[in-house]
């Protein structure tokens, strides 16, 4: 199978393939719901900031959740994210090998007040990429969100 994302440089580089403001459409149990991520170097590229707006309902009246999120190498040299929401929360964990769910995916580890949960990045044939959250239960991982990404227009 041929390689869909060319990746960059250094240790953030494999996240070169999702540089840029990216948009999901998807029903939920609030509604029609709309996010739209933006990831973009900062701070001489030793970071990358992922800004996310969440939008249940309708773009005009809907309820947004947003959250803000920094990546970059900490202090054990390894890839972390710092992540912050608009509901007060905050979380952060390390990049892992999650290639189990496709050869070229990418994602996080974290630990939650409910436990283990993970964000995987991988990409789709047909252009974009697939994001999913998913929690470990004592049977493996349980997806609970999955979306597709598109290039914002």
């Amino acid at each position: 199978m041929p390689k869909l994302w060319k990746k960059g440089r250094g240790k953030l580089g494999p996240f070169e393939p999702l540089l840029g403001k990216w948009v999901a459409e998807a029903t939920s149990p609030m509604g029609p719901m709309r996010c739209t991520r933006t990831l973009e170097p900062i701070l001489g590229g030793h970071y990358l900031q992922l800004t996310a707006e969440w939008v249940f309902g309708s773009m005009e009246k809907g309820k947004a959740y947003r959250e803000l999120a920094l990546i970059g190498v900490g202090d054990d040299k390894q890839v972390c994210f710092w992540s912050f929401t608009s509901d007060g929360k905050r979380s952060e964990g390390k990049l892992v090998d999650v290639t189990d769910v496709h050869p070229e995916a990418i994602g996080f580890e974290a630990q939650m007040p409910a436990g283990l949960a993970r964000m995987i990045y991988w990409p789709d044939v047909d252009g974009g990429y697939h994001w999913a959250v998913e929690s470990k239960t004592k049977k493996g991982w349980n997806r609970f969100t999955e979306h597709h990404y598109h290039p914002a227009k």
